[in-house]
């Protein structure tokens, strides 16, 4: 059997960086997106020790006496699954006091542990986070460099003028996700398998460890309700509605899915210059391979049911875009922006807290003029903060549509 190599990780300068400055560093995000792996392998190339508190004996030695563990340790070290021992963190703190040169730690964490009780206050000033997501579709193709996508909105300078349309592939990428594992398996059928079995393993694992939440068997129920709801408003009277709990006891459930970083919570995008907004957040599953597995959908049912594959284009381009965002020098924030109107746009990217983007995603391979509507009224508004309008389709060509208007095919991406 052909043995296969790690993907490249386009966020390993950010991680080089931390580490030539920074005592702590901390990789969190989703289990089985390739923390430990990208950990060892920097680990390796720097003589850290490895331990991961997924070994019983390792979790038992660290929670019955942290003060000796964190004193034992190396000078270099790598903590993988640091979210078990959430009692371990003052322990660093005081090592971390004692020898402040950078480097000394890389922890990982599948759940964001920042979220936990006085952590923040503990490493404040002694940890850098990183946020490691499922792969891009650029990590997937072995590139190594980013895709300079969101450099060629901000600048709106030109994208490639010609891609290929892209059709079943596209439903492909969508139902397989950035998840290692699922990407490598080598079928439709051994992926769908794999993620299955992954959502029912988080729960019953991370969950018990991460919260004392009650009616563990609500939230796989929940995720999967999550999943039908994937790119809409986040309204807790529907996600509860099949279950027989309180809008706020849902609502506490949520937090814990997104503390696993299983789902995403877009907030609405606010301006003095708009009325009659709607302040809703949308609700976007961290991986659509996962959506399609919850959802129990394949690439021949999604071919058949557009305004599914629509609602989960839309939230496979979202995360793209925030994972793009990740390996940035730029900060970024993500928004949507809907009015009563019914006038939107799916994703509104505010870069620096000035320049404006706004991203339309289109499933097909057609653009209407009408599909600029939403970008219209953002443009209009934010006048010079505003830098471009894009919709992203399912085409081969890049086509003006007016004022800082374009329709882009979504393989620019990535390409």
């Amino acid at each position: 059997m052909e043995i296969q190599r790690p993907f490249p990780r386009l966020i390993l300068p950010r991680l080089q960086e931390a580490f030539e400055d920074t005592p702590v560093v901390l990789i969190h995000g989703p289990r089985q997106c390739g923390k430990s792996t990208l950990a060892r392998m920097f680990g390796e190339a720097h003589g850290f020790r490895y331990l991961t508190f997924d070994d019983e004996n390792v979790l038992a030695a660290a929670e019955s006496d942290p003060v000796g563990f964190c004193k034992d340790l190396p000078k270099h070290a790598i903590l993988d699954e640091v979210q078990r021992v959430p009692g371990l963190f003052r322990s660093i703190k005081e090592i971390v006091d004692i020898d402040r040169r950078p480097g000394r730690l890389i922890l990982t964490g599948s759940a964001n542990v920042l979220l936990l009780p006085g952590l923040s206050d503990s490493l404040a000033g002694r940890m850098e986070v990183l946020r490691l997501n499922p792969l891009t579709q650029a990590e997937i193709a072995r590139r190594a460099l980013p895709p300079s996508f969101l450099d060629a909105v901000f600048s709106a300078s030109p994208h490639a003028q010609h891609l290929q349309r892209l059709g079943d592939e596209l439903i492909r990428r969508v139902v397989t996700g950035g998840f290692p594992p699922a990407v490598l398996r080598l079928s439709e059928r051994r992926t769908r398998v794999w993620l299955e079995q992954y959502s029912e393993a988080l729960v019953q694992k991370d969950v018990r460890d991460f919260t004392r939440i009650r009616s563990l068997d609500v939230l796989p129920r929940l995720l999967e309700v999550a999943a039908v709801h994937s790119a809409g408003l986040f309204v807790s009277t529907e996600l509860a509605a099949p279950f027989e709990l309180s809008r706020p006891t849902i609502r506490e459930y949520i937090a814990v899915l997104e503390a696993l970083f299983l789902l995403e919570l877009l907030p609405p995008w606010h301006s003095n210059r708009l009325t009659r907004m709607i302040k809703t957040p949308k609700l976007h599953m961290v991986d659509t391979g996962l959506a399609s597995a919850l959802l129990s959908v394949n690439q021949e049912s999604l071919r058949k049911d557009r305004p599914l594959f629509g609602h989960l284009l839309e939230s496979f381009v979202y995360q793209e875009l925030r994972r793009l965002a990740s390996f940035s020098e730029h900060r970024h924030r993500f928004h949507h922006f809907r009015d009563k109107d019914k006038k939107e746009v799916d994703v509104v990217i505010e870069r620096n807290g000035s320049l404006l983007v706004g991203i339309e995603v289109k499933a097909s391979s057609t653009v209407l003029a009408r599909d600029f509507q939403g970008l219209i009224k953002l443009r209009d508004a934010m006048g010079e903060r505003f830098v471009q309008g894009v919709v992203l389709y399912d085409g081969e060509s890049v086509l003006p549509f007016g004022d800082r208007l374009s329709a882009v095919p979504i393989a620019s991406l990535w390409a």
